[in-house]
């Protein structure tokens, strides 16, 4: 132990202190008295342990809805949401200075549902307008598996126009994008890449099974017809496909307990919303390691060359 003062090395223990006995010390030389500096945690001002905090974070990583995450931690509910929201800032700022320089082939782009508070029908004109219908962007290179953008939004063209910016802004070679039949692609992409870009759209044209009744009510409609579009460049058929970032909405709603359908998980506020899909993509990509490359996909595409703890991804920012 070294005084903080004059840096003398030779100290005595002086008693200890407070609600958690902290040890106290006194400089034989100049009679400062100190305690060990506090450690620094992953989690901030937060008055938890950090493994209990991180164990929280790992069940809503994992699927648990906030209250199971409350049974198994013995955390309040209001606690693991300001660990969510901290979690979730923490994950954007990786997200923001990490995804940057990629080098991508091919890019799938894809959209996926859910509702803030209340359904878009339930909603009234007195209500804010982050309530009803939200929509997370999602683009995903098939190669490496990694998620480099994602947006949280209303399906606009706003919305799309801020997606497809930031993930123009972070690729740093020309691609080869493919879309669903969303319009405000088209003008999205054309204002960001220019004419740096080969760009297809996939509209897929669904069936009815011709029942209604409640055993057939939420049963997938059979796909009639695929049609390929070319929308820009010069596209390589082969590599026309969708089918790669509508796995990773299945992978959403699996990780994420506010996407599952016909639940009472879903989102109170927009803050949550962005704060959870923060933290699903960067666990996704520095922290779980993809069981078809064996490596996390941040690994494949020479962002990191480790698998992240989440005590690293979290005290990363």
């Amino acid at each position: 132990m070294t005084c903080l003062k004059c840096q003398h090395s030779t100290v005595k223990k002086f008693g200890r202190y407070g609600r958690q006995r902290i040890q106290r010390y006194r400089c034989t030389s100049c009679s400062t008295t100190f305690s060990d500096p506090a450690p620094v945690s992953t989690l901030g001002t937060m008055r938890i342990s950090e493994e209990t905090g991180l164990k929280a974070i790992q069940c809503l990583i994992e699927g648990c809805s906030v209250r199971s995450t409350e049974r198994l931690t013995d955390l309040h509910r209001d606690t693991i949401l300001s660990l969510l929201a901290l979690a979730g800032e923490r994950c954007a700022k990786v997200m923001d200075t990490r995804m940057h320089g990629i080098k991508s082939n091919f890019i799938q782009s894809d959209e996926i549902w859910c509702f803030v508070n209340k359904k878009q029908k339930r909603c009234r004109k007195e209500d804010p307008a982050e309530f009803g219908d939200a929509w997370v962007f999602v683009a995903i290179d098939p190669e490496t598996k990694l998620v480099p953008s994602f947006t949280v939004g209303k399906r606009s063209a706003a919305t799309t126009q801020t997606f497809i910016d930031d993930l123009a802004g972070r690729l740093a070679n020309r691609v080869q994008i493919t879309t669903d039949g969303f319009r405000f692609y088209v003008n999205a992409i054309e204002r960001a890449f220019d004419a740096d870009v080969d760009f297809a759209q996939l509209v897929k044209l669904y069936g009815d099974y011709g029942q209604h009744d409640s055993a057939t009510k939420y049963s997938p409609s059979p796909i009639l017809e695929v049609i390929s579009k070319t929308m820009q460049g010069d596209p390589d058929e082969e590599h026309i496909c969708t089918s790669h970032v509508e796995r990773q909405n299945l992978t959403m709603r699996m990780m994420m307990r506010r996407f599952t359908r016909l639940t009472n998980a879903f989102s109170k506020k927009l803050d949550n919303l962005k704060a959870a899909c923060a933290l699903h993509f960067a666990y996704y990509n520095f922290c779980r390691v993809h069981r078809t490359l064996r490596v996390t996909p941040a690994m494949e595409a020479g962002i990191t060359d480790h698998v992240w703890s989440i005590a690293e991804l979290i005290g990363a920012a």
